[in-house]
């Protein structure tokens, strides 16, 4: 940087702090230190610095089950200009006071504070989102309905990342690159972003961008088919009969079955059984809600009616597929020690 006469300006390099907890996307991870390792070698010098970090200073597994090393522990890390917390599954039942009150921390000396994937949990646990005066919120589109069952004062956006004065947040996946590249425009500028985007060969994309279009042709037919979808995922609690829908459309209730068939090859109600179903998987795979909050939380009067038709759609009860879910979850927990405690 050059001031007003011409004189050389050190400006402090942005540092990167990545949180990664337990169950993090690796490939969310490698996309986002990747742009900095081009903005750096594309700029032929450190622009930018990054650590990897978690809460231990120990290696962390993530979702695809491989382990990563970090650089250190949260205690120890540098501080930094972006801290990107890097969350998957179970968003909730490993954040510590300790990585809270960090995050905090950061937010309240002026740092971005921001999450990937299922960060927003976190950022909403730390009072960073999900606010009454600041409501936005982006997260994977698939833990949505957990994030609004436990966080109500948040809004959630069908779109891939939201970026504003010190708040940073992605759906994760190739959105995180998306995001990664706003945040370095912001930095260095447009041009060494849209040189990082054409080295990964990407093309950037507005943070606007919805999260699923699911390749509908939009002809009247498919706007109706995601009017349906949108009006039963909003009522899954409650769920609504096929008169009231139809009066919600204000279409005729034969018209409205003979479209669903055609776009979806069943009946309104099946496909209403299977979303419901879907938002119950999710609710048991991100948090731990007791089953019959579940069975509550998505229109099942009795938890045994729920246990039945759970079973006849994924092959085993909500409570075995919790089960199974968290003894694979827990055996990824510290294994040389459990290989011992085997022996």
């Amino acid at each position: 940087m050059i001031n007003q006469f011409g004189e050389a300006i050190n400006k402090p390099t942005p540092h990167f702090n990545f949180l990664l907890q337990p169950e993090f996307p690796l490939n969310a991870l490698i996309l986002a230190s990747d742009a900095l390792r081009i903005a750096n070698q594309n700029s032929g010098q450190s622009v930018f610095s990054w650590s990897f970090v978690s809460e231990t200073g120990e290696a962390v597994r993530a979702s695809n089950g491989m382990w990563f090393g970090v650089d250190c522990a949260i205690q120890d890390m540098r501080v930094g200009t972006v801290y990107l917390l890097f969350e998957g599954n179970l968003p909730t039942k490993k954040n510590s006071s300790k990585l809270l009150g960090q995050l905090r921390q950061a937010a309240r000396f002026g740092a971005m504070v921001g999450g990937v994937d299922t960060g927003a949990f976190a950022l909403a646990q730390a009072g960073l989102i999900a606010r009454e005066n600041d409501p936005e919120v982006v997260l994977h589109w698939e833990a949505v309905p957990t994030f609004q069952e436990r966080f109500p004062a948040g809004r959630s956006l069908n779109q891939i990342f939201i970026v504003s004065d010190k708040r940073a947040q992605c759906a994760g996946g190739v959105a995180t690159l998306d995001m990664m590249l706003e945040l370095i425009s912001r930095f260095e500028g447009e041009a060494l972003a849209n040189e990082i985007a054409n080295a990964l060969v990407h093309t950037r994309r507005l943070a606007s961008v919805k999260q699923r279009t699911d390749g509908l042709i939009e002809t009247e037919q498919s706007s109706l088919a995601g009017r349906l979808i949108a009006l039963m995922e909003k009522n899954r609690d409650f769920p609504l009969s096929l008169p009231e829908i139809a009066d919600e459309l204000r279409i005729p209730a034969r018209t409205l079955s003979h479209i669903c068939n055609q776009v979806f090859g069943e009946s309104p109600m099946r496909v209403y059984l299977r979303i419901r179903l879907q938002a119950a998987r999710n609710f048991l795979f991100y948090e731990e809600f007791s089953i019959k909050d579940v069975s509550n939380a998505c229109g099942f009067s009795y938890p045994a009616i729920f246990s039945r038709v759970f079973r006849a759609q994924f092959g085993q009860t909500p409570r075995e597929f919790r089960a199974r879910l968290r003894t694979s979850q827990n055996l990824a927990i510290r294994p040389e020690i459990r290989r011992l405690i085997a022996r």
